[in-house]
């Protein structure tokens, strides 16, 4: 593969890249600390009792003094303002507290949920990207044929299925009524993660996932592609006898990658709350679990460290979608 175009086009647009790098850089810290500090006055404002899911069903048979005791050891009796200005000290100084709905540092409830999350949001990106771009392909061969017009007709109808009834849906079909695959975790019950289990019962998770993203790809791909092929560039091409080949890759895919990056940074953020959704359906051992007890149990510490991370993820992949719009076309212009 010839690299030059790309490092040419590096070249070309290395100040338009380092301005908008600049410009992220310095918004970055503001927006994080506006995210956090917006997730602790949530959490403090929450009608939920952390102490009642601490105690569980004894709750009501605790003393005041056991309720005191409890509240100052696991921090909740302290204004929000406090809890957020210990958290952010300590996380400055490599701390990111203690989870009490856990019981363990936040730092190992991340680590051990965090890897199982990047693989199920990367294997259902990488399936819609893949599917979308096959799509995209028979788009362009034959606009407007029978297999173009039924791709865009699937993709509007499951673009108003949530994330939810997707996973439930097949869960159902292919998992209850035709026990193909498993349903829940990432190996059977009992036994340990491998590889070859870890695959068997990563696929429904990532078919949820990905379905939940391909419509919206492959209805701005098609767009873009049915646009392409109707511009004078691709008739004069044509009429010049430029092989199909060349016309598909040189002149329609050139110019049809832009609204798909943008669109990808666009949801970053559907995406990572598509992960969740997809993770508490088929109990996949990620973080969705985590965020969820951390909001019913006003883990303060844990909320914001999933907030966080939730956050700076999208503000990296916006960045990257951007940074790569910019090399895709050299008509945009991204000031922000």
């Amino acid at each position: 593969m010839d690299a030059r175009p790309v490092i040419r086009r590096l070249r070309e647009r290395r100040t338009d890249l380092a301005r908008l790098t600049a410009r992220r850089a310095a918004a970055t810290p503001l927006v994080l600390l506006a995210v956090t500090t917006g997730t602790f006055v949530l959490a403090a404002a929450s009608p939920l009792n952390p102490l009642a899911a601490h105690f569980g069903s004894g709750y009501e048979r605790t003393t005041a003094a056991d309720r005191e005791a409890a509240a100052a050891a696991l921090g909740t009796d302290v204004p929000w303002w406090r809890a957020w200005w210990q958290w952010v000290t300590g996380l400055v100084e490599g701390d990111a507290g203690y989870s009490h709905s856990y019981r363990q540092p936040v730092t190992e409830v991340v680590l051990e949920r965090l890897p199982w999350t990047v693989l199920l949001s990367a294997a259902g990106l990488a399936l819609a990207l893949g599917v979308t771009l096959l799509a995209g392909v028979a788009a362009a061969r034959r606009p407007h044929g029978a297999l173009d017009r039924s791709l865009a007709a699937a993709a509007v109808a499951l673009s108003g299925v949530p994330p939810f009834v997707l996973a439930m849906g097949s869960v159902a079909v292919f998992a209850v009524t035709l026990g193909w695959l498993p349903v829940t975790g990432a190996a059977p019950p009992g036994q340990d993660p491998t590889l070859a289990a870890t695959a068997r019962h990563l696929v429904l998770p990532t078919v949820a996932l990905a379905a939940g993203q391909v419509p919206w790809m492959l209805l701005a791909l098609r767009r873009a592609v049915l646009d392409a092929e109707a511009s004078p560039a691709v008739a004069e091409a044509r009429a010049r006898g430029v092989g199909e080949p060349a016309v598909l890759t040189g002149h329609i895919a050139a110019v049809s990658w832009a609204p798909l990056i943008a669109l990808l940074g666009a949801r970053v953020p559907e995406l990572i709350a598509g992960s969740l959704v997809v993770e508490a359906v088929f109990a996949w051992p990620g973080l969705a679990a985590a965020t969820v007890d951390a909001a019913l149990e006003a883990d303060f510490a844990l909320l914001a460290a999933v907030t966080l991370g939730a956050s700076a993820t999208v503000l990296v992949g916006t960045w990257l979608a951007d940074c790569l719009l910019l090399l895709a076309d050299p008509r945009v212009r991204i000031d922000a």
